[in-house]
């Protein structure tokens, strides 16, 4: 893992800030996203840009890159030109952590058969009124466990007939690279602090401004 990274992730100020501040804009995000009780799927790319807005802050916006090609699918964010995927789930099982989504089964095998782990990951697990916690997970220890396990335990394909949806990271592999003495584990605990928020407040504010 790059040194400077690392240092961010554990100097004591940043983990303040996330076990503090990330409940709160995840919980933002999911008011943004529902819809009568309902949380939508464009919570994951708002909780996405929430972290990527801490690596902008933390690391410098000229050390940032954001507009990432689609060529790099697995790819959600650079720092200092180096690949972090973000991934988050909410729940106490490692399960459902997607690697690629994908339309079709041939698509998944093929992706299957080519694919070992490529970048840094930043894994948020949401556990509402319990402890959870974000890992950052290098490269090398994903590589790691890839091979110790083998292509078979660490992918999971979609059941043949039922809607592919995408290949995931199987629990068994997710919970080892959490564990693995090279992962950075901050815990947090995820308390939803009561807020009075309503998503559509900033757009009115805007369509009065002249």
């Amino acid at each position: 893992m790059d040194k400077r990274i690392r240092k961010v992730f554990e100097n004591s100020d940043s983990i303040r800030k996330i076990q503090e501040k990330l409940p709160k804009f995840f919980y933002i995000a999911e008011l943004e996203s529902s819809r009568a009780g309902k949380i939508g799927m464009e919570v994951g790319s708002l909780r996405e840009r929430i972290v990527v807005a801490f690596m902008i802050y933390k690391f410098g916006e000229a050390n940032v890159e954001t507009e990432i090609p689609i060529t790099e699918p697995e790819v959600d964010v650079k720092v200092y030109n180096i690949p972090i995927s973000i991934k988050t789930i909410t729940g106490r099982s490692f399960s459902g952590v997607k690697l690629i989504w994908t339309v079709d089964s041939a698509s998944a095998n093929s992706f299957k058969n080519k694919y070992q782990p490529s970048c840094d990951m930043i894994f948020v697990q949401i556990i509402w009124n319990k402890e959870g916690g974000l890992y950052y997970i290098p490269k090398e220890t994903q590589l790691e466990i890839f091979n110790q396990i083998g292509r078979e335990n660490y992918i999971k394909l979609p059941k043949e007939g039922t809607n592919p949806r995408g290949a995931e990271i199987t629990s068994s592999a997710l919970k080892l690279m959490v564990d693995n003495q090279d992962t950075i584990k901050i815990p947090i605990q995820w308390e939803k602090e009561i807020i009075n928020y309503n998503p559509f407040n900033r757009w009115v504010e805007l369509w009065q401004q002249d």
